[in-house]
C-alpha cells in the first residue's frame, strides 16, 4: 500500500527542503515510511495532534524540526506546515497554521464533493 505524499503548497515545500541537512534527512526518513506503510506511524516518528492532524517528528544534529501533515480518502498525505523547533512545547501559533489550513483542505473538498458525508473526506484517527 502506497501513499501519495503532496504538499499544502510550493512555499511549505521550499520551506522544509531549505532546514539544515540533518534534520531534513530524519524528516525525509519519516515521509518514506509514511508513504510506504501509512501516516499513522506512531511515535517516535509521528503523532496524534487531534482531529485528523498529525506531526512528523525530525531529528539532526542540528536539532528538531516538527510537520504537521493530514491525510486523505485515496492514500493522500498533505503536508500542512512545518518549522524548527526552539522551544519544549510546540509553540501555538504553528499549530494554528497546520490547523487553519486543515479547514482550508475541509473546505475544498466539501467544493468538490458537496453530497459525501464530511467523515469520508478527512480521516480522523485522534
Amino acid at each position: 500500500m502506497t501513499f501519495n505524499i503532496q504538499y499544502f503548497n510550493p512555499k511549505v515545500r521550499s520551506h522544509i527542503e531549505s532546514w539544515p541537512t540533518g534534520i531534513y534527512a530524519g524528516f525525509s526518513r519519516v515521509v518514506e515510511q509514511i508513504a510506504e506503510f501509512g501516516p499513522d506511524l506512531g511515535m517516535p516518528y509521528t503523532k496524534a495532534m487531534g482531529d485528523g492532524l498529525f506531526e512528523i517528528r525530525a531529528r539532526g544534529a542540528e536539532g528538531i524540526g516538527r510537520a504537521f501533515y493530514c491525510y486523505l480518502v485515496g492514500q493522500r498525505v498533505i503536508i500542512l506546515h512545518g518549522f524548527i523547533k526552539k522551544t519544549q512545547a510546540t509553540p501555538e501559533k504553528e499549530l494554528a497554521i497546520a490547523r487553519k489550513r486543515q479547514k482550508e483542505i475541509r473546505h475544498a473538498l466539501r467544493q468538490v464533493c458537496p453530497g459525501r458525508p464530511r467523515h469520508q473526506k478527512i480521516h480522523r484517527r485522534a
